[in-house]
């Protein structure tokens, strides 16, 4: 069985995504097969683990996955591999408004050690009375190493290291402060690697910095092994052929989604609306995955060969769904932020709008009954600032946020065209 753990933080913002990059190149640079995951929906930081691995990340979502499920998948991204190396989301202890879903409810899951990733720009001996703090909360979650991030200088890390000694900690090293090694916020607060140019120079510095002051060895040897698990429970496909939109504009989709279905027999092509390319003509269903349509309103819009076949699928009754971005794309239209308006496939009654001041972003737990194959009631994750108008005669879920606090009816569903701003995560169990 592989080796793993945790990389987490006090905080958001801590360094994480960098320090658990620079990990993973330099575990492999020694002669590690390491892969990664990360906590939670989010799937940007997952895809630039791909940056020094070359393999995609798998989601862990200790809210939405059942313990039995994390476990699963756990074991499932781990196999062939040497170490499994997770990337936590927010602080430690930072879950759903419900209070759970949090990298330490995965850390008690997997019973996998944590790395603290801590930012030191501000802190001296103080440092010591966060670790302790941090380490000593839950008696299910064993922090057992430490690593500072943007150390001002060697006095600094003196001052921090001795602190620290008290604690039965191991301390795995510091790096210092760089202001080159960013990755830098974008639209939706987002930034996807191939539109960060200086990605790879970044990753490849992170690397650098990990060989030169993080000791690799200790952090193999605070590592336990994944522990052994069933087969995970999967979504069924939505076809037996699935023709999936992949490009700039449609990026978001979480990959053991697509390995279930693989797994299960289902035939996968790909298709760029924006290369205005057609799905294949075999498939009997068509996936349009969230992603950035808005910023490519104009060119969907005057996609006529993408247009044409979606429209050619309809009526040949094939099973048509969309997740946010691929939601919009499917209505009447689409208004930019600057307040452009464009036409899109007009598949659903609504149209779109980036309107919201705030974005509307949360846990959900979803219902349906549509004519997607999967259980009735399935858990997934909101993340949007658009707004949608028009008469919808049918939702496609009855929704509730985390808490089970009812929220607004999501999506529309006619005949086999349907949607809403849900990324689906798993089923409910």
């Amino acid at each position: 069985m592989a080796n793993g753990l945790i990389i987490a933080a006090p905080s958001s913002g801590s360094g994480k995504t960098l320090v658990t990059m620079g990990l993973l190149g330099a575990l492999k640079n020694s002669g590690v097969n390491a892969v990664s995951a990360k906590t939670g929906p989010d799937y940007i930081d997952a895809s630039f683990h791909a940056l020094t691995t070359g393999q995609v990340a798998s989601n862990l979502d200790p809210w939405a996955m059942s313990q039995n499920q994390l476990r699963a998948r756990a074991q499932r991204a781990a196999e062939g591999a040497d170490f499994l190396l997770i990337e936590g989301v927010m602080g430690l202890f930072d879950g759903a408004v419900s209070g759970n879903g949090s990298t330490a409810d995965l850390a008690a899951a997997l019973n996998l050690p944590v790395v603290l990733v801590v930012d030191v720009g501000s802190m001296a001996q103080s440092i010591a009375a966060v670790v302790h703090g941090f380490s000593t909360l839950r008696a299910d979650i064993n922090v057992a190493g430490v690593i500072l991030n943007r150390v001002a200088s060697e006095r600094h890390q003196m001052m921090l290291r001795s602190a620290l000694e008290p604690l039965n900690i191991t301390y795995l090293g510091a790096l210092g402060r760089d202001d080159e090694l960013v990755i830098p916020s974008r639209h939706l607060g987002l930034t996807l690697p191939k539109d960060f140019g200086a990605a790879k120079d970044v990753a490849k510095a992170s690397v650098g910095r990990i060989e030169q002051h993080i000791n690799l060895d200790l952090l193999q040897e605070i590592a336990t092994p994944i522990q052994a698990a069933n087969e995970p429970t999967q979504l069924a496909p939505l076809g037996q052929r699935i023709a999936i939109a992949r490009d700039q504009a449609f990026a978001f989709i979480y990959p053991h989604i697509l390995s279930d279905w693989q797994a299960q027999g289902a035939e996968l092509s790909f298709f760029s609306p924006l290369a205005d390319e057609a799905p294949n003509s075999e498939a009997d269903a068509i996936f349009l995955p969230g992603g950035y349509p808005e910023l490519h309103a104009e060119n969907l819009s005057n996609a006529n060969n993408f247009a044409s076949s979606m429209r050619h699928a309809v009526s040949a009754n094939k099973l048509i769904y969309g997740e946010c971005g691929g939601y919009m794309v499917l209505g009447q239209s689409l208004t930019n932020k600057q307040g452009e308006a464009f036409a899109m496939l007009g598949l659903l009654p609504h149209a779109s709008a980036i309107d919201r001041p705030r974005r509307q972003l949360g846990y959900r737990q979803l219902s349906h009954n549509s004519p997607l194959p999967w259980p009735k009631h399935l858990r997934g994750h909101e993340f949007h600032y658009s707004t949608q108008s028009g008469q919808v005669a049918q939702s496609l879920f009855d929704a509730a946020d985390a808490q089970g606090n009812p929220q607004p009816p999501m999506g529309c569903v006619a005949g086999n065209v349907m949607g809403s701003y849900a990324h689906i995560i798993d089923a409910a169990q």
